[in-house]
Order: C-alpha cells, then sequence, then structure tokens
C-alpha cells in the first residue's frame, strides 16, 4: 500500500502574539461577564480554565508508539490570558460589575475579589434596533442619520479602543441577544448591494450585521456567538474575503445542543433508527426572556433544528430517519435563572425495528458553559488571523450549534469529527503530522503515514 499523500505539510507563518489582545464583545450580560471575571479569576490563580481546550486542551503529535502530548497553549501560539483586555458594548449601561452581579451566575465572592477590574470595563453605547430583540429596550444606545452613520460609530469605538488600551489588535464575539429571525434578502446578496442599504437604512439589516460590517471593515476576526443571521449573510462572507478576515459561526454550542451532537452520530455510527427526538428547555435569565419572543425564537429553533437534519441524513438512510418527529422547545421560567434545565426524550428503534427510548435531564448554567467557548474562539480567531487565513473557519465548528461552510457543503456536526478537524488544523499551524487514525502502520500493512 504505497504512500501517495504527505501528512506533514509545512510549517504555517504565524505572526506572534505581541503586545495586548482586545477581546471586544457586543453584548455585556452574563456570558460576557462571566467570561470576564473568569479570565481575571484564573490571571489571579484563584480559579482554573475549565472547559476551554486552549488554555487545559492536549494534543497527540505523531505515532501513538512516540507518546508524544503537547498542551494547546505551549503547541501553538494563543495570546497570553495576562494579555487580554476585555471591551464591549451594552443597550444598558452598568458595568461588567454590576452587570455580572445582575446576572447572578457567578457567587459574590468570587466577584468581590475581581470586582475593581471588572468595574473598570464600562459598555460603549450599542447600536440597537428594538424591531429586532422586541423584549428589550436599550437606554444606551447610539443615534446616527444611517445604519451606516452606526457603523463608521462602531468603527471608530474599535479604533479609540485599541488606542485608550494600548492593544496592538482586537478580535470580537457576538454576545448578545438573539434577534429576530430574519433571512437574507436581495440587501444581502453583495457587498455593493448591502453597502447601498447601509446608506438608505434598509430595514432587514440587523444590528448584528452592523457590527460584522464594522468589524470586518477594521480587519477584525468576527465570531458569532448566537443564531441571529450576520456572518451568514452572502454580503458579508465576500467582504470577509476581500478584506482578509476571519470570521466564524454560529451559535454557541452548549447545553443541550452539545449533548446531541454527542449522542445522534453514536446513534447513526450504529445504524440505530429514530422515530422522534422532543426536547425542551427551562430557562430564566435574559436570553430566555429575549426568546419568549416567537420571532427571536425562530433563530434559535432553526440553529437547534439543523444539527439532526445534517447528522440523520434522510438521503442516505431513509429506513433510519426518513419520518424523525424534532420538536424544541425553549419556556422562559424566571425563577430558574441562568441555570438551564434541558429535557430530552429520544424515541429509537433497533433490530427487526423494535422500539427503545432515551431520556436525558441535563441541568446545566448557561454561561458556565459559554463562557470558556468565548475565550477559546477568540483565542482561536486570533490565532487565525495571525496565520493569514481569511473567511470562514470552518475548523472551529466545534464550538457552534449551526457552523458555517463554503456555499454547497453540509456541515459537520459531529463533535468527534468537528474535534479532529480542529486538531488537525493546529498540527498543520505547527508543521506537524496530521492524524487519520487509519492505524495500518501498528499492524505491518504499511510503513507509510497511517497514524
Amino acid at each position: 500500500m504505497a504512500n501517495t499523500t504527505s501528512t506533514s505539510p509545512k510549517k504555517v507563518t504565524i505572526a506572534p502574539a505581541k503586545g495586548k489582545l482586545a477581546i471586544l464583545t457586543p453584548g455585556m450580560g452574563a456570558v460576557a461577564t462571566t467570561l470576564y471575571a473568569g479570565v481575571l479569576a484564573v490571571n489571579k490563580g484563584i480559579a482554573k480554565p475549565i472547559g476551554s481546550h486552549t488554555q487545559m486542551g492536549k494534543v497527540r503529535l505523531g505515532k501513538r508508539t512516540e507518546n508524544r502530548y503537547a498542551t494547546v497553549k505551549d503547541f501553538v501560539p494563543t495570546a497570553n490570558l495576562k494579555d487580554v483586555v476585555f471591551g464591549g458594548w451594552d443597550i444598558f449601561p452598568e458595568n461588567a460589575y454590576e452587570a455580572a452581579s445582575h446576572a447572578k451566575v457567578l457567587e459574590k465572592d468570587l466577584l468581590e475579589q475581581v470586582k475593581d477590574e471588572l468595574s473598570k470595563i464600562k459598555p460603549m453605547k450599542a447600536v440597537f434596533d428594538q424591531n429586532f430583540v422586541k423584549r428589550l429596550e436599550g437606554k444606551h444606545v447610539k443615534t446616527g442619520k444611517t445604519k451606516m452613520d452606526l457603523a463608521e460609530q462602531l468603527r471608530q469605538d474599535i479604533r479609540d479602543f485599541l488606542k485608550t488600551n494600548g492593544c496592538d489588535r482586537a478580535v470580537m464575539v457576538w454576545c448578545a441577544s438573539t434577534e429576530v429571525y430574519t433571512p437574507a434578502t436581495a440587501v444581502h446578496q453583495s457587498v455593493k448591494a448591502f453597502e447601498e442599504g447601509l446608506r438608505n437604512n434598509d430595514p432587514s439589516i440587523s444590528p448584528s450585521q452592523i457590527y460584522t460590517y464594522a468589524a470586518i471593515k477594521e480587519r477584525v476576526p468576527y465570531a458569532n456567538g448566537s443564531p441571529s443571521l450576520s456572518v451568514e449573510m452572502p454580503a458579508l462572507q465576500e467582504l470577509a474575503n476581500e478584506m482578509g478576515c476571519p470570521i466564524a459561526g454560529s451559535d454557541f454550542k452548549t447545553g443541550q445542543t452539545l449533548i446531541k451532537t454527542v449522542l445522534a452520530p453514536g446513534l447513526r455510527n450504529r445504524q440505530l433508527g429514530v422515530a422522534g427526538w422532543y426536547s425542551t428547555n427551562i430557562l430564566g435569565n435574559r436570553d430566555g426572556e429575549v426568546l419568549d419572543d416567537p420571532g427571536s425564537f425562530k433563530a434559535k429553533e432553526v440553529s437547534k433544528s439543523g444539527v439532526l437534519e445534517d447528522i440523520f441524513s434522510k438521503e442516505q438512510y431513509p429506513d433510519l430517519y426518513s419520518n424523525i418527529s424534532h420538536v424544541v422547545r425553549i419556556n422562559y421560567y424566571p425563577p430558574r435563572g441562568d441555570n438551564k434545565e434541558g429535557w430530552d426524550n429520544i424515541d429509537i428503534f433497533g433490530w427487526l425495528g423494535y422500539p427503545m427510548q432515551i431520556k436525558v435531564n441535563f441541568l446545566c448554567r448557561d454561561s458556565i458553559l459559554a463562557a470558556p467557548v468565548a475565550l477559546d474562539l477568540a483565542l482561536y480567531m486570533d490565532l487565525a488571523g495571525r496565520a493569514n487565513m481569511r473567511g470562514i473557519q470552518e475548523w472551529l465548528s466545534f464550538y457552534l450549534k449551526a457552523p458555517i461552510v463554503k456555499p454547497g457543503l453540509r456541515p459537520e456536526h459531529d463533535l468527534s469529527v468537528q474535534l479532529l478537524k480542529l486538531e488537525n488544523t493546529l498540527r498543520f499551524f505547527a508543521g506537524e503530522e496530521l492524524i487519520n487514525h487509519l492505524g495500518l502502520t501498528y499492524y505491518g500493512v504499511d510503513e507509510g503515514d497511517s497514524l
């Protein structure tokens, strides 16, 4: 069995992570302030960055017989957490300490230990349109004659923040509320049409799209942590390629969907059929309040539902998955706060069509799961920028419910495959051999690259 493909790529030239990195978040609510406080606590040595692949993950290098592993942060040049500076925009004027206290995600004892630093993080005025988030009222918002004016204000905010805080570069991670579902229209099809729409206040251009435009124009890598449609739009993907700017999205993969991307591939890989998958959540934080609006919930429903549609391909497996009843519900229940509870009832069938059931009850902390995802996306997007990568960063699908891919491709939702893609990208960056897990080398078939 001759080896015809080299798995030892040349090491990619990556600019060093010199100076300070600004992590800018549209939205300074529960997720963002949990991220800020967590990094500050880690830097002070009072907590560990559990859940973060960039900080705690290890990557195998070479053959299994070499027993060689490297911690990610020592393997590729990600930014040091002590070089990170946080900033953001919000429709409420509270500083990060006040916002974190209001969110009630973190214990007061921990917050008090990072109070001084959090109190200094004050939100810039946000771009906001209540037509896109109907359950919230903006009090701390920008004004302008056109949406292009608002985009220019955001661009100036980015430049001013970098200068004021002595930062060398920035990344932006959307941490704000889910907007009303708005599919692409003519204005979203090209950069020219989109910019004309900004100048003419096209009503289908959302605030998240204005942030995305501003970031890309400033060559700031942008990751979409919500199901709001922004980087998914053809115009903004075109702009990202033109500007040489990395983009990624969409929607942090945290609780229920994380479990789905573990369980569903396992069922498919064992060729077990699925008749139905009922998912419901109760959530009491601001995200739950926003998603109580049918328009915003529609965006989340599309994001969460697509996972099973792609994993359980009815075209490839009509006998197993052609008639799945997939139901997704989110119920706003204020007493629960940030402590989300997700219930899944899965009706499966096996040999000779005999039915079985799986039931999952996941009591999770939404922002505790989301914060390390936001951190990793920020650090990896910064890495991608310094590696001169542009456009869609599909290798970061590991973190996202509805990963965007090049038109014509199906997204990969299997968590284990997503991790392999991510880690092989890191190996590629470092000039290490890629791993395919074929393993033939160990059984005398070939001495080639089947690691």
